[in-house]
């Protein structure tokens, strides 16, 4: 497979007309990085650091006191993922987790950050109670309504 001029021309076309900024292409072999602007591309972030989530926090989906199949215990309340994005259960690398099982936390309580399109969104718990169960990993992908952790109630 080969790239045309035009084909070139029809992608920043493509680009120009579109709300993004890059446009990133790997075909046969091929690699293409278009970027708005023509800057040169910045540094890719290593980790989230806490001063970069977004000034509103988001609260976690409500609490569902559905029975928990994975734990057992119809008791405990879940703590879910409002958005799909990048889990990161510590502020910043080597950093203390926002919270941990035998942790308390209340409805307020930081749980987490998740990371959508390089913007840091800061979890609550919405909650109040001790987690039990921590299922989200440091650097996961998560989806929306993702159990990201077990909280039983105080």
């Amino acid at each position: 497979m080969s790239i045309s001029n035009e084909d070139v021309q029809h992608l920043l076309q493509l680009l120009d007309s579109s709300h993004f900024d890059e446009l990133h292409l790997e075909a046969n072999g091929i690699k293409l990085s278009l970027r708005r602007g023509g800057g040169a591309a910045s540094p890719k972030p290593t980790a989230p650091e806490i001063a970069a989530v977004a000034p509103s926090s988001i609260t976690a989906g409500a609490p569902t006191e559905k029975a928990t199949q994975a734990s057992g215990d119809a008791s405990l309340l879940e703590i879910r993922a409002p958005m799909l994005g990048t889990y990161y259960g510590a502020p910043k690398p080597g950093a203390e987790p926002f919270v941990t099982v035998g942790g308390r936390v209340n409805a307020d309580t930081a749980v987490g950050i998740i990371e959508v399109m390089k913007l840091m969104n800061s979890i609550s718990a919405g909650v109040e109670g001790v987690v039990v169960e921590v299922l989200a990993r440091n650097g996961d992908l998560v989806e929306f309504d993702q159990v990201l952790m077990r909280v039983r109630p105080a």
